[in-house]
């Protein structure tokens, strides 16, 4: 089996002065962070990954590092993937194909409409749009990354939900 967790960037500002790159979080943006990875601490979400693969955006680090430090996955191992800053899905579904099959939890930072298109397309349920740190698990039957195809969704987490 192999896990992939797509976790969406949170909320950032939209400064024009401000390269995409460069854009930070909003404080709602930091906020839904930390009120999404609380969540997940809970035992009926809590796992461990055995890779984490960021996007370069400042505001895909951002929303990692506060994954990373509320769920205590300092000690797993994290990069920051160019290729993930990626709004087509191809270069994305590429890192994910490329994995080493020892990784059985990948979870990756990142955009839409690329992660709305690969929860919609290799998930069991279709999701129009992956809100800012939205979160989707997908379950595949497969040893290998390079097989990936359709999947089953077994958790989605959206801070909408988190705030009634």
């Amino acid at each position: 089996m192999k896990y992939l967790t797509l976790i969406r960037h949170s909320k950032s500002l939209w400064e024009p002065q401000v390269a995409d790159l460069e854009r930070p979080l909003k404080k709602r943006g930091l906020s839904d962070a930390k009120l999404v990875s609380a969540e997940m601490l809970k035992p009926v979400y809590y796992f461990t990954p055995d890779l984490i693969l960021v996007s370069p955006a400042l505001r895909a680090k951002l929303t990692a590092q506060v994954f990373v430090e509320t769920l205590n996955w300092s000690k797993v191992d994290s990069f920051i993937e160019p290729k993930l800053y990626d709004f087509s899905g191809e270069n994305t579904f590429n890192v994910i194909r490329s994995c080493s099959d020892s990784v059985e939890n990948l979870v990756l930072f990142g955009h839409n409409p690329t992660f709305s298109l690969i929860a919609s397309q290799m998930g069991s349920e279709f999701i129009t749009n992956l809100p800012t740190t939205g979160m989707v698990l997908l379950q595949f039957n497969i040893d290998s990354w390079n097989e990936i195809d359709y999947g089953k969704t077994i958790k989605t987490i959206f801070p909408k939900d988190l705030k009634i």
